[in-house]
């Protein structure tokens, strides 16, 4: 599927309409708009926190309305190893009934349920990407 930011949202409820998993791991080079695909996920499944990328504290924390965990948002791009994600807590985050968005995936393979939906993100042009799911 092909999109522009503008069309963020479509793709987004698209994504929540065909996945059977609320694992989605994010891949894409370095400003092709994984961040900007979460934020636009977390609106239409009623988050309502501001969604920013969490490449310093690793992992952030999103909620519904009535203050119930809506999901938690990694970034693992700034891992060394990918036991750095066990000393996080990481299995337990998984363990629990909430959306979990992970952005750089390929640094903890090991750890990456069998179940999670892979999202690829293609850089087309300045405006244009390119989702495969």
């Amino acid at each position: 599927m092909t999109y522009k930011e503008t069309d963020i949202a479509k793709v987004a409820q698209h994504i929540i309409k065909e996945t059977t998993s609320k694992t989605l791991c994010f891949y894409g080079s370095m400003g092709a708009g994984k961040t900007t695909l979460i934020k636009a996920l977390v609106k239409e499944l009623g988050g309502t926190d501001t969604v920013s990328s969490p490449t310093f504290g690793i992992v952030n924390e999103y909620h519904h309305n009535d203050g119930s965990v809506l999901g938690y948002h990694f970034d693992f791009y700034r891992l060394n190893d990918e036991t750095e994600a066990l000393d996080l807590g990481f299995e337990d985050y998984l363990n629990q009934d909430t959306w979990i968005f992970i952005e750089w995936p390929e640094k903890i393979p090991s750890f990456l349920p069998d179940d999670a939906l892979d999202l690829h993100i293609e850089i087309l042009d300045e405006t244009t990407r390119k989702i495969t799911l």
